[in-house]
């Protein structure tokens, strides 16, 4: 494999505590320990999949940062532009629901070594060396005011690169604890995009965009008044997840260009193992086909695949191979003993 990094992720990893099973808070007395974060879970899966990965973040320079850098170059991610400072990494805990009960999340980040970066500390033309793709999502900006600056910092060096620019938007309102407007923010971000990956709730919240109350697929009715809005903007996907009952959950795909529209199968998802991580999944899947396959049909279906095996793997990242996500796309879902 060309170890030179094609695909560079930015954003935080956090220490993730699970409570075991389905256990609550209330009951365990231990949790599982393991790593992750959005932009670093889309880094382990193109590695896994044999696209070259590098991410990009800052750990606590001890044991636990050193840790969380080992579980990235156990999946071949190039690690090599990763600072230290700080005194802690950011935590979450997640207690995992059953049938009617849903899952539960803690976030415990303040005061992270990520969230404490600053313009200047990241070299961004040396890690941007042949490099091709650059991808993060809008929790990276929503970290603090520095993390915006650094942000910006890293897309005007990968735009005037050539670099494919992905945003995941991701918008997660209760995140943004600073002095700065996510919509504007957000909004100028979009601007260096090529791909943006966003949901209906994503675009009318942060960039004002709503579809008429008559429309009856409202996505991509939206995803066109924000091709008209971002001139540079080539591409808008959308993962979609249906829960409508505990025993009926699906996912789908779709993606709208200048001049098509295009829509995946649907994939029933149950019994569902771990949904963290199933958005970073299809980012991660979507970058592989537009890559390797160069078609946008192709990508979306090759992403929702990813998806969909994602929901039976336990942890952040998703650790399906190409083999497997491409025997799902092509209809095998029997799941049966592979000898």
């Amino acid at each position: 494999m060309n170890q030179t990094p094609k695909v560079v992720t930015f954003g935080e990893i956090m220490l993730r505590l699970s409570a075991p099973g389905f256990s609550r808070f209330v009951q365990t007395q231990q949790f599982n320990a393991t790593y992750g974060g959005g932009d670093a879970n889309v880094a382990i899966s193109l590695a896994v999949m044999g696209i070259p990965a590098a991410h990009v973040t800052r750990f606590p320079d001890h044991e636990i940062g050193y840790a969380a850098t080992q579980l990235l170059k156990k999946y071949d991610v190039d690690t090599s532009h990763i600072l230290y400072g700080g005194n802690r990494i950011g935590l979450y805990y997640l207690e995992t629901g059953a049938i009617v009960r849903p899952s539960k999340v803690i976030y415990d980040r303040a005061d992270s070594s990520f969230a404490q970066i600053e313009p200047g500390m990241f070299d961004w033309d040396n890690i941007f060396d042949d490099a091709t793709w650059f991808h993060f999502t809008g929790i990276t900006p929503a970290i603090s005011a520095g993390a915006v600056d650094v942000c910006f910092e890293a897309l005007e060096v990968a735009k005037a690169k050539g670099l494919t620019i992905s945003i995941d938007v991701n918008y997660r309102k209760n995140l943004w604890q600073f002095d700065r407007t996510p919509q504007k923010v957000m909004s100028k971000i979009v601007d260096y995009a090529d791909i943006i990956f966003a949901s209906k709730s994503d675009m009318k919240e942060l960039f004002a965009l709503e579809a008429p109350t008559f429309e009856d697929d409202k996505f991509p009715f939206i995803a066109k008044l924000a091709l008209e809005k971002y001139p540079t903007l080539q591409k808008i996907i959308n993962s979609k997840r249906d829960s409508t009952s505990a025993s009926d959950n699906s996912i789908s795909g779709t993606a709208i260009d200048r001049e098509n529209l295009y829509n995946s199968r649907k994939y029933k998802l149950m019994p569902i193992v771990d949904r963290i991580g199933g958005g970073d999944a299809f980012c991660a899947g979507y970058i592989y086909g537009e890559i390797v396959y160069k078609d946008t049909q192709t990508a979306l279906d090759f992403a929702v695949a990813a998806s969909a095996l994602k929901h039976t793997i336990e942890g952040d990242a998703n650790l399906a191979t190409v083999q497997e996500i491409e025997t799902v796309m092509r209809g095998d879902i029997s799941g049966k003993l592979s000898r």
